[in-house]
């Protein structure tokens, strides 16, 4: 049993203490107000509900587009034609385009506002990105044109290019342009970057990914008109809806995965790869269409002639693609809704075998797991890519995740092979169809997207080892110096710790909602509704904000305040408890506990001294000194208390007789906020018999005081321990204080730092270990 003194209460004043619970001194803060003027005010665009409001509107441009990849110089040529649709209620007198390859030129902003510093050790990678590469980066724009081919007036600001158009562009109007340009593709293994090239010494082949690589309309909206923000490298893209027409010309032997569906597979692919596909489409297990030994053979001969892929997309924000004449390519379909949608997979033989046994069933095992939580997935197809890294665009994602030369991996490379492609299929989902502004605010899609991620790896392995999700993983981070961490709802290009700030703690945030704060019911029926109410438009904060509340009928403007808006962290202790029990007024029952009480009270230092060095007392030596209250005991029971008592019962109704006998123990708790966060609070009882109970209490609990709480509990059964959060489940960053009786909660320490690994390397690799050692018995 908890020790303390068991304090007894009037039963008479019981009702009156049970209701001073409620008069409980506050101290106002701002946790609980709500979001207010935080958030744009409703309007006809945009409602209070978090829906698209009766008068929503979005532009929209189609594209038809010719490239021409040349694989002995790493360029591409391309002309386009936009057609840009004014559905807003405004007068464009000029677009804007974004030329994001700018940002590798060589005068780019991205360069000369990056920090950096001199280390002991530096290798010539790192020198070379000190002294700037000798790369002549950015789109060169060659002509911009109108429809009858007349040159256009055009401005260049860094990344984004003005057009002026020779009359203003009026509601409903729409508007055709034609660009001509072209780029030095970047070597993505020196330089980084989400496209570029990757090549292979070995055979002497290239594997291209072509991203941000043609002038893109830049979005205009409701909320911010233009929204051309300079693109620094790390803020993402804003883009708009339309159609797609493009033409892909690549060296003969190279194999093209892209954005929509092709349209001419009969001049571009082999009489068996036709029918290797088809029959993909209703196998059970992925089909190889090109397979490795087609793959290496190709990368010893270097074809000279060329043939043209084409494509069509409807309804997409952007268009990527990869070329290689190195690709492996597998392919399955999965029933999503009633349609067939393709699962595919392109790789090296580098990545194999990992890659032919994992990639496309991630592929699909996403697919299905993202059009269950959020809409069916509404494209012809998905693709994921091998490309040493990670990057999404509509229908195609390039990944990481090779193998060691031998084949073997380490845990580390298959697990995070995997939670990469589900990361980057499932940014079909965020922000590819529910298009929210990734150059303002990153968390939107990534935030989003690894909470969906989460959900979907442990749906692909009950012991899957997830790195963002669960609660307690985000407390490194939350309980870090404050001056290293921004609020969430901060501009991408500012944030300080981008993964843990934009990926995880959004991530972790949506899983206590949840888990915790909502429950799953209302929870997921909420997040549906959003990404519902806002596929294929562009969403803002507030009306994911809104949403969540609107579809759920919960009040969560406090969460999103000290989640998204806040650098709080959660830290909730139990400051105080105090135990109480009915005194029953039986003499015979309450008067031996008052006695034990009053000794234990009395009991001091030098009576235990005295018992040895005191031989006897006067008292003791001279019994003419004693009277009647040297044997008197106050807690003797006589026959006028036990007659007080009969009195006192016969005067008691049976509900009250009842609750007098039920023996109801009483624990005054008192919690501190610490870390300042607001959050639910979830009491774990132990019990006497050793049983044990769990008891959620919501975190209105701290609205009338976000410092400190004090609440009462009535148990049938005697306490031994109380325990807060049990299941780590609200990211309290200090279990110390989570207990009573107090216990101390080691923290563990490593005599060393380890160096954290950088990500798609591969760590320790027992499978190596063991073929090796299988191959020395072999030999033995």
């Amino acid at each position: 049993m908890i020790s303390m003194i068991r304090q007894c209460i009037s039963f008479l004043f019981l009702t009156v203490f049970i209701f001073s619970a409620y008069a409980q001194e506050g101290k106002h803060t701002n946790k609980f107000e709500q979001l207010g003027t935080l958030l744009p005010t409703p309007n006809v665009y945009r409602a209070g509900s978090g829906a698209p409001g009766h008068e929503y509107w979005q532009q929209r441009a189609d594209y038809k587009i010719k490239c021409q990849l040349n694989d002995e110089t790493q360029r591409l040529t391309g002309s386009e034609t936009i057609t840009y649709y004014n559905n807003s209620p405004d007068v464009l007198e000029y677009l804007w385009v974004q030329l994001d390859q700018n940002m590798r030129a060589k005068d780019s902003d991205t360069y000369k506002t990056q920090t950096n510093s001199i280390t002991d050790k530096m290798n010539v990678d790192d020198l070379e990105a000190l002294i700037g590469y000798d790369f002549d980066g950015g789109h060169k724009i060659q002509a911009v044109k109108d429809a009858e081919g007349n040159p256009l007036p055009y401005t260049i600001n860094r990344t984004m290019m003005r057009v002026d158009m020779p009359e203003p562009l009026k509601p409903g109007e729409q508007y055709v342009f034609s660009v001509d340009w072209y780029y030095n593709i970047n070597d993505r293994m020196l330089m980084g970057g989400r496209g570029g090239y990757e090549y292979f010494p070995e055979d002497g082949n290239y594997l291209y990914t072509v991203t941000q690589w043609f002038p893109r309309m830049a979005v205009y909206s409701d909320h911010q008109g233009w929204q051309h923000k300079q693109f620094l490298g790390r803020g993402e893209f804003a883009l708009t809806f339309g159609d797609y027409e493009v033409e892909i010309t690549v060296p003969s032997d190279h194999i093209v995965a892209s954005t929509g569906t092709l349209q001419n597979p009969e001049e571009v692919l082999t009489p068996t790869q036709i029918e290797l596909f088809e029959k993909s489409k209703t196998a059970k297990e992925p089909v190889i269409i090109v397979s490795q030994e087609e793959a290496t053979r190709k990368e010893k001969k270097h074809a000279k002639d060329t043939k043209t892929w084409i494509y069509h997309a409807d309804s997409v924000r952007d268009f990527a693609f990869g070329s290689s004449r190195k690709y492996i390519w597998d392919a399955m379909g999965v029933e999503i809704d009633g349609r067939t949608v393709m699962a595919m997979s392109y790789y090296p033989k580098e990545a194999n075998p990992l890659w032919g046994q994992y990639s496309t069933k991630v592929v699909a095992h996403t697919l299905k797991t993202y059009s269950k939580y959020t809409i069916p997935y509404p494209y012809p197809k998905a693709i994921s890519v091998e490309a040493s890294n990670g990057m999404e665009y509509p229908m195609i994602c390039f990944n990481y995740g090779r193998p060691a030369p031998d084949g073997t991996y380490s845990d580390r490379i298959k697990y995070g092979m995997i939670s990469v492609i589900i990361h980057e299929v499932g940014h079909n989902f965020f922000p590819m169809i529910v298009n929210s502004d990734e150059r303002q605010w990153t968390w939107m899609d990534e935030g989003l997207n690894t909470f969906v991620q989460y959900l979907t790896e442990q749906e692909w392995d009950r012991n899957y080892p997830s790195r963002r999700g669960p609660a307690f993983k985000i407390v490194p981070y939350m309980s870090g110096d404050k001056t290293g961490i921004s609020p969430i709802m901060t501009n991408s290009e500012q944030i300080q710790q981008f993964g843990w700030n934009a990926y995880a703690k959004p991530a972790t945030a949506l899983n206590i909602l949840r888990e915790t704060v909502m429950g799953r019911e209302l929870f997921d029926h909420a997040f549906k509704t959003y990404a519902t109410r806002w596929a294929f438009k562009h969403p803002e904060p507030a009306d994911f904000f809104r949403t969540m509340e609107d579809a759920s009928g919960t009040d969560l403007d406090w969460f999103w305040r000290g989640w998204f808006y806040t650098v709080d962290h959660v830290d909730i202790g139990i400051d105080q408890v105090k135990y109480y029990q009915i005194n029953t007024q039986d003499p015979s029952v309450e008067n031996p506990i008052a006695k034990q009480q009053y000794l234990e009270e009395e009991k001091h230092i030098s009576q235990v001294y005295n018992e040895e060095d005191v031989a006897q007392t006067a008292i003791e030596a001279d019994p003419a000194l004693r009277d009647f209250y040297n044997s008197y005991d106050p807690f003797a029971v006589n026959q006028e208390d036990i007659e007080a008592y009969q009195a006192f019962v016969e005067g008691l109704d049976d509900k009250e007789k009842e609750l007098l006998k039920a023996g109801i123990n009483f624990y005054e708790v008192t919690l501190e906020n610490v870390g300042g966060l607001v959050m639910p609070v979830v009491f774990e009882w132990t019990y006497e018999d050793g049983s044990t109970e769990v008891e959620h209490i919501p975190a209105e609990i701290w609205r009338l005081n976000a410092e400190k709480a004090t609440k009462v509990f009535a148990k049938n059964k005697k306490v031994t321990q109380i325990r807060l959060d049990p299941y780590r489940e609200t990211a309290d960053t200090n279990e110390g204080n989570n207990y009573f009786p107090k216990r101390a909660v080691p923290t563990r320490f490593e005599i060393y730092k380890e160096q954290m690994d950088a990500r798609g390397t591969s760590g320790p690799n027992p499978m190596q270990k063991k073929k090796k050692n299988e191959e020395v018995i072999g030999n033995e």
